[in-house]
């Protein structure tokens, strides 16, 4: 839920910027993955883990504060922007 300028300026390792294709390939995954989203303050990602627990997935979070918290909370690398 984050735009590809977002995800340069700051990024969590191992995060996955949400694209057409990734988009589809999450479809494809068991129903039990776990699903974190996270955008930059937590509303844009909010809907994503709405929308794709309304599509059946049932361990689905979303990152509260999203990557602004994380830098203030668990990783002050992460820029702020």
């Amino acid at each position: 839920m984050r735009s590809p300028t977002e995800a340069k300026t700051a990024s969590i390792k191992g995060a996955q910027l949400l694209t057409k294709e990734v988009f589809s390939k999450v479809m494809e995954l068991p129903k039990d993955t776990k699903l974190i989203f996270h955008c930059h303050h937590g509303m844009r990602s909010f809907q994503a883990a709405e929308h794709f627990t309304q599509q059946g997935f049932q361990d689905v979070h979303n990152m509260a504060g999203g990557i602004d918290a994380w830098s203030t909370l668990v990783d002050s690398d992460v820029p702020k922007y």
